[in-house]
């Protein structure tokens, strides 16, 4: 066990999976309880919250649209925020990951998820689609600049019983909680942050290089061009 102090950390799962229940789901949810058990057993504690996408499908929408967040959407952007830890668990349609899910992601801001440890999971009909995973949702996260776990997980509706499912579970779950512990993120945060941005980034609203009183940029706010 480890003797050092102890340590409570908090994992968002979050799940794109549409029907219920849902094996994408459960995927996910099986990694977050490995990840809390394993915690525990070096002496630190896990807390669990879980952003189900179905959920807040309207709102996604919305957002894509408008650029403008909902309410329960507002109360899953603020807990990723916050998360130290993300599993991010997609079903997989026609050879690619679900649209919902990378629409949820493609409106967070670019600097939210900047060095925070995630683990990757896909579910689908068929083995055909496990290449998914670390060739569509790594690129994903790669530009979001996170540390994405060496292990990635997906399962077809033939590998729950498979010991070896089991073992990359129990193997993601452990490098979850191992980047947890390790302080990563909250490092780069403290002493590196500004080399991360991007350069468009909002950081929480602290991009202060634009000149928002151009005319291109009143104009692009409904207003109009000075005269002159």
């Amino acid at each position: 066990m480890n003797t050092t102090e102890k340590q409570s950390f908090t994992v968002v799962v979050v799940t794109a999976g549409t029907s219920d229940p849902s094996s994408t789901r459960m995927l996910a949810d099986r990694t977050a309880q490995r990840a809390a058990e394993l915690a525990g057993r070096r002496g630190n504690e896990v807390a669990v919250r879980v952003i189900d996408l179905r959920e807040l499908a309207t709102e996604i929408t919305a957002a894509l649209i408008s650029q403008l967040a909902g309410p329960k959407l507002q109360q899953a952007i603020a807990a990723l925020g916050e998360a130290d830890g993300i599993i991010a668990s997609t079903p997989v349609y026609k050879a690619g990951a679900s649209g919902l899910f990378t629409s949820f992601f493609q409106i967070l801001d670019n600097d939210l998820l900047i060095a925070k440890p995630v683990v990757l999971a896909a579910t689908a009909g068929t083995a055909r689609h496990a290449l998914v995973v670390d060739e569509q949702l790594r690129s994903l996260f790669a530009f979001m600049r996170t540390t994405t776990a060496p292990t990635s997980l997906f399962a077809t509706s033939q590998d729950w019983g498979d010991p070896a499912l089991t073992t990359r579970i129990e193997r993601a779950a452990l490098e979850l909680v191992l980047l947890m512990e390790s302080g990563f993120a909250r490092q780069v945060r403290d002493e590196s942050w500004q080399s991360y941005q991007h350069e468009f980034g909002s950081a929480g609203g602290t991009e202060v290089s634009i000149d928002l009183d151009s005319d291109l940029m009143r104009l692009a706010a409904g207003g109009s061009a000075s005269a002159g």
